[in-house]
């Protein structure tokens, strides 16, 4: 540490100066900060303020740089060093911009802005300057696990952008589900007619890309490695294997149509002129623009009925629970197959509700209605099979029972993933011990299972709101059907997401650099062995998968896999994980170098742990827009709130805080959390945080931890004023004394 020098620049401009006495904070961050160079500047973020910086940096040896002046989210590219610890005081949006411009509030306003010097000093004190990392992967081979339309269309957009592609498809050929249909829903305008499938012009392309390598009649048996260094084994049917390299992954493994023996009660499989829509498909092919014919007699069809949700959107068991999002626009264009033939064949489509997602929607229904096809609102009940099936349903514009008698059903049945087994089932690898899985689809190597975690009804999870694509594996992509239901036009412009989210890893994993969202970050974790009790929770909790064991059941970090959330060290009961620039020391001592005024003086002092995805901006929103929050708050931007270690807490309340407040992401199904599952992990230790207050004979009011969002500009400054106002309730807290 003797190499150590601390660099303070406070800024005096966008009213800073006006507000608060920056000389008295040059001398706090000398005296208290113990910073060897400190300097006061007009406009630091001006050239000259930041050429000030960097000659200190280049000339005077200051390698941790504190800057008093405005948000870590602001002026990001004007204050940037490299090879030096950077910490930012936050006096503008977290300081004058939150208090009133008053007499009688100036004296706390400094107060608050003097405790934001000190806890930076101590926060860059104990940081070290990130190197970069130490297991970089130089692969550029991007692999892609599916050879339907999503698949081809990642494969050809990566190799367009130079990289080349490996592309494994289980079957014999390549198109997946759409090479099974007829015709396609338009993707352009004027989205009146059913059009040619884009497979053969996929296929075509990936012919004829030299970058391209294509296993057919292929599955993936093992998959070890991280970010620009996996090694995949593709075994074939005959059972050869062949290893390739690769630098990253897209799972583009598509979905299967769901099984329509499932509903006997609309005469599936009682009847043989009621067939499931991919059935119809067959059926369009083989007519090849002629008389579709009905399976049971080979009559032509005169008389078709569409029934909508068949299976789908139903709590009852065995059938789906959601919307497969394309069956309304692929019931309309199967009609089209009908009416384009013959206008004369009554088309009929009963529905509860259409729904028409995407570009061609309102056209192409328009379209159908042109084209005489019947839509008409109605409740399913059952098929009768008999010579021909009738349909009995609800009519649910006139409110009364109805049947259609037709030659042919159709069951609009929706999409299943094949997403692979889910780990919630399939139990851990053992640290050593591995086998595949046939019902697998990466079968990796990993300590926390074989595939992809699942989100929700068997699609894999993928950070739907903020982070498409990404999966909690890094490096590793979804697209398609995989990820969500979705048709083919979603499917290929997912594709084309996805493929530039692997390049964007690679990219990263050449340099060592931490992948989305924290793109960029060199910092990476590192934990002390000797220390380590072997307990589990830094494997299990984090939500990556990064952690595996060695053979002694320690922690192996790989750290091209991590995120640098930091749920491991928020998960570690014995603190033994850190990060060079991010750790319990660096928190705790910025924790500890607040100054906490005595009982008689009447000063709360409340800690604020804010998400710094979520509710620290939101914080700094609320500046922005002259909303106010007590004088007692000292906010500290956290990495995750699953990043949290009790002992923060803990420690507050023994300096003499009188209050917690924990700022995180919404948890649950619908999570928000940019780490997926750091929220969640942060919410069940606090959960547990009223036996340490019990411990202490606190009350318990004095932890609360709350799920805010970024939009939460009004409500987030109120949740700390409302902290105020129960520490005013429940009196300050003894450890005062």
């Amino acid at each position: 540490m003797s190499d150590m020098k601390i660099g303070a620049y406070i800024c005096k401009g966008c009213g800073l100066g006006e507000r608060l006495d920056c000389d008295e904070l040059a001398t706090i961050a000398q005296r208290d900060g113990k910073a060897q160079v400190v300097k006061t500047h007009e406009f630091l973020c001006s050239a000259e303020g930041v050429k000030q910086i960097q000659d200190d940096i280049d000339n005077e040896g200051v390698n941790r740089v504190v800057i008093g002046a405005c948000s870590r989210r602001a002026k990001t590219e004007a204050f940037r060093f490299d090879n030096v610890v950077l910490v930012r005081a936050n006096l503008r949006e977290g300081v004058i911009w939150i208090r009133p411009d008053e007499d009688d509030m100036r004296e706390t306003t400094q107060e608050m802005a003097a405790d934001y010097i000190r806890m930076s000093c101590a926060e860059a004190k104990h940081s070290t300057p990130p190197a970069s990392a130490q297991e970089k992967g130089s692969n550029e081979t991007v692999l892609v696990v599916g050879g339907g339309i999503s698949g081809m269309t990642a494969a050809i957009e990566a190799a367009r952008a130079g990289y080349p592609v490996i592309l494994v498809e289980k079957t014999g050929q390549l198109g997946g589900y759409a090479a099974k249909m007829w015709k396609d829903v338009p993707m352009h305008a004027p989205y009146k007619d059913p059009v040619d499938t884009p497979v053969a012009k996929l296929v075509a392309q990936i012919e004829g890309n030299d970058r391209i390598k294509v296993h057919l009649n292929s599955t993936i048996s093992r998959t070890s490695g991280a970010p620009g260094r996996f090694s995949v084994d593709i075994s074939t049917e005959s059972g050869s294997t062949a290893t390739e390299n690769v630098g990253a992954i897209i799972q583009a493994s598509g979905a299967t149509p769901y099984d329509a023996s499932q509903l006997p009660e609309l005469g599936y499989g009682k009847c043989k002129d009621v067939v499931d829509r991919a059935e119809l498909e067959q059926l369009a092919i083989e007519a090849n623009g002629g008389p579709i014919k009905r399976p049971s007699d080979g009559k032509e069809v005169q008389k078709v009925v569409f029934v909508q949700c068949a299976g789908q959107r139903s709590d009852k068991e065995g059938h789906l629970n959601y919307c497969s999002g394309d069956c309304c626009l692929t019931s309309i264009k199967q009609a089209m197959y009908f009416k384009d033939q013959n206008p004369d064949i009554e088309t009929t489509i009963l529905f509860d509700d259409l729904r028409t997602p995407g570009a061609p929607g309102e056209d192409f229904y328009r379209s159908g209605q042109d084209k005489m096809v019947t839509f008409r609102k109605g409740k399913v009940s059952e098929v009768v099979a008999g010579g021909n099936p009738v349909v009995k349903f609800k009519d649910l514009i006139l409110d009364e029972d109805a049947e259609e008698e037709a030659d042919l059903v159709v069951l609009a049945t929706g999409m299943v993933p094949n997403s692979g087994v889910d780990i919630e089932e399939v139990p851990q690898n053992e640290p050593g011990e591995w086998e595949v899985d046939v019902n697998s689809i990466l079968n990796l190597t990993y300590r926390q299972g074989k595939d992809l975690p699942h989100l929700k009804y068997g699609f894999n999870d993928s950070h739907f709101i903020c982070f498409p694509y990404e999966t909690r594996r890094t490096g590793i992509y979804t697209c398609g059907p995989v990820r969500r239901p979705m048709d083919t036009q979603q499917a290929i412009d997912d594709a084309t997401g996805s493929a530039l989210k692997a390049i964007q890893a690679i990219e990263n994993a050449k340099v060592g650099r931490a992948a989305h969202p924290r793109s960029g970050d060199l910092s990476y974790p590192s934990f002390r062995k000797e220390g380590c009790t072997q307990c589990k929770r830094c494997t299990v909790e984090c939500p990556f998968g990064a952690i595996d064991e060695d053979e002694n059941r320690y922690p192996q970090f790989n750290e091209s896999r991590c995120r640098r959330c930091g749920t491991c060290m928020g998960a570690c009961p014995v603190r033994v994980i850190s990060f060079e620039n991010y750790s319990v020391d660096t928190v705790g001592q910025a924790i500890k170098n607040c100054e906490i005024p005595e009982e008689w003086d009447e000063k709360p002092r409340i800690l604020v742990l804010a998400c710094e995805n979520d509710a620290y901006p939101a914080l700094d929103m609320a500046g922005q827009q002259g909303k106010h929050y007590s004088q007692w708050a000292r906010v500290i931007p956290v990495r995750c709130l699953g990043s949290v270690n009790t002992i923060w807490v803990t420690d507050a309340l023994n300096s003499g805080y009188d209050g917690v407040v924990l700022m995180g992401c919404q948890k649950g199904e619908n999570y928000q959390c940019h780490f997926v599952k750091g929220s969640e992990m942060a919410a069940y230790r606090m959960s547990k945080v009223d036996d340490t207050l019990e411990t202490l004979n606190l009350e318990k009011e004095r932890v609360e931890t709350y799920e805010v969002a970024i939009t939460d500009i009004d409500r987030a400054p109120k949740l700390i004023n409302d902290m105020a106002e129960t520490i005013e309730k429940i009196g300050m807290s003894p450890f005062k004394f």
